[in-house]
């Protein structure tokens, strides 16, 4: 196989992205939050292989004509800031004006984030965060906290986007990757899980979603403190 034909798969891959977020887009429609949940824990394990694939075969340089860091973005809006934000809309965790206060500031905020030049920092880690509203509101379907709570994480996270708190990449950032790997791979795995059994409440799935998020959600910060804030 030629490196042109490598590239051009690794870009077909990434793309297969936007398929996943229509899957997802129709299920959540239905109110089918489960089957939505299964077709973006699939939609958030393309995007991990994806993005060292694209290294591997510098698909920058052997397949030019497709913007991957754009086409990715573009999907990863879809699945990690709309369609979350719909299901966290329609589903009743945030009622009422709880709910438009939530898909206002997630959407909006999200977009200038995606859009900002500075988000990754020197040791390719997000400076802010990173706009996994995918991950965050697969937990609060889980886990179900009082909508003050959901919308307090909401708003919380939202603000912590535009500072300067860093936030690990599970796969770039080489500090502490021997134990940040497998808790992203855990986390995918408990995510799966607990969309599976429909975030049944006694699901054990969701104590391993607390712990690996957690983990996930701090250490970027923890980095800072124990070694500065290029950390």
């Amino acid at each position: 196989m030629t490196p042109f034909a490598k590239a051009l798969g690794v870009h077909l891959l990434t793309g297969t992205g936007a398929v996943l977020a229509m899957l997802a887009m129709l299920a959540a429609v239905d109110q089918q939050w489960s089957l939505m949940f299964l077709w973006l824990v699939v939609a958030f394990a393309v995007d991990g292989i994806d993005g060292p694939l694209a290294r591997r075969y510098n698909v920058k340089h052997q397949a030019p004509q497709i913007d991957g860091v754009l086409l990715d973005l573009i999907i990863d809006y879809l699945t990690y800031v709309f369609i979350p934000a719909y299901a966290l809309f329609k589903s009743g965790l945030l009622p009422g004006w709880t709910g438009w206060i939530a898909i206002i500031v997630i959407t909006y905020a999200s977009g200038l984030y995606f859009a900002d030049t500075r988000m990754k920092t020197k040791d390719y880690s997000f400076s802010g965060f990173p706009a996994c509203w995918n991950m965050v509101v697969l937990v609060l379907f889980a886990l179900k906290p009082n909508f003050w709570v959901s919308l307090a994480i909401v708003v919380i996270l939202a603000v912590l986007m535009f500072t300067r708190v860093k936030f690990i990449h599970p796969v770039r950032t080489d500090r502490w990757r021997w134990i940040t790997l497998p808790t992203a791979l855990a986390w995918t795995f408990f995510a799966g899980w607990a969309a599976w059994v429909e975030f049944h409440p006694q699901s054990w799935a969701h104590w391993g979603l607390v712990v690996s998020s957690v983990y996930l959600v701090t250490a970027g910060a923890l980095q800072q403190l124990l070694y500065g804030p290029d950390g």
